[in-house]
């Protein structure tokens, strides 16, 4: 039996994710796959990499740094998140990612990407974590009206969140049928239509079977939702998620804000991990 741990996004709400993922490597805890979905994707390859803190350390250190996210970013080169630093700059120079870790360690590690053109969700194994699987991972987490779409292997590709936010199903389909989901929205919360539909419609002009998922995201996130809640009372999935809504800015800037967040994470696990550990017997 296949055991697998899914990752929702939220951009800076991904500081939860971050927290809960250290808990489990502080642990042992290991898994036979990983799914990751925007933030999800961006940070949860730590979990790969086993780099315990990584996420928190690079986020508080570059959280000024105009280069990493800012709206001079934007201007100056139509990424909200500077793809050049994020992508290489960051973890080729400035917090070193451990690629020989990520690539030695056996668990298979997915990001989930939007195709423009079709608007439906691609899913991409990332073996190597090199340019090219980091290209992909920028592609799961560029946020539509903030972001360049990325083309890369003959797609044109934006966030993953648009058509797939919470990948449990796709994943089960996989193969994983035991999986640990990590939320960054509270049980009640329930998604409501993006109030920037019409900018969506404008941005998304040249795509349109992308602006019609956009239109009907809220109820694919809600319907998504009510899945995991039904494969938890089944026994099919562990979740965690946070016991309130987290009050971060998807661009919250400010260190000691991560750190609560991340601090919020690793709180939910410790407080969950008899009962995981109990659940991936």
């Amino acid at each position: 039996m296949k055991k697998g741990l899914v990752m929702e996004g939220g951009a800076m709400r991904g500081m939860f994710t971050a927290g809960v993922c250290d808990v489990l490597l502080e642990n042992g805890i290991n898994l036979d796959g990983a799914i990751g979905v925007s933030a999800g994707a961006t940070f949860g390859c730590n979990f790969k990499s086993r780099q315990i803190g990584r996420a928190i350390r690079y986020n508080k250190r570059f959280a000024h740094d105009w280069r990493y996210c800012s709206f001079r970013s934007l201007l100056l080169t139509g990424d909200l998140y500077g793809a050049d630093f994020c992508y290489n700059l960051l973890p080729n120079k400035l917090d070193r990612f451990d690629y020989e870790t990520y690539r030695s360690n056996p668990l298979k590690f997915y990001a989930v990407a939007s195709d423009c053109n079709t608007g439906e969700p691609v899913y991409k194994e990332l073996p190597l974590c090199d340019q090219h699987d980091l290209t992909w991972m920028r592609a799961s987490a560029s946020m539509p009206l903030v972001s360049h779409v990325v083309k890369i292997d003959g797609y044109s590709l934006l966030d993953g969140g648009m058509t797939d936010s919470i990948p449990l199903k796709a994943f089960e389909n996989m193969g994983y049928e035991k999986n640990l989901v990590i939320l960054t929205q509270p049980r009640e919360f329930v998604k409501e239509a993006s109030s920037s539909l019409k900018l969506m419609k404008f941005s998304l002009r040249k795509y349109p079977k992308m602006f019609e998922a956009m239109l009907h995201r809220h109820e694919m996130y809600n319907q998504e939702k009510a899945y995991v809640f039904r494969q938890e009372v089944a026994g099919k999935c562990f979740v965690i998620c946070p016991p309130k809504a987290l009050g971060i800015s998807r661009t919250e800037n400010n260190p000691d804000e991560l750190q609560r967040v991340y601090d919020l994470g690793r709180l939910s696990m410790q407080e969950n991990l008899t009962k995981l550990m109990e659940f991936l017997k």
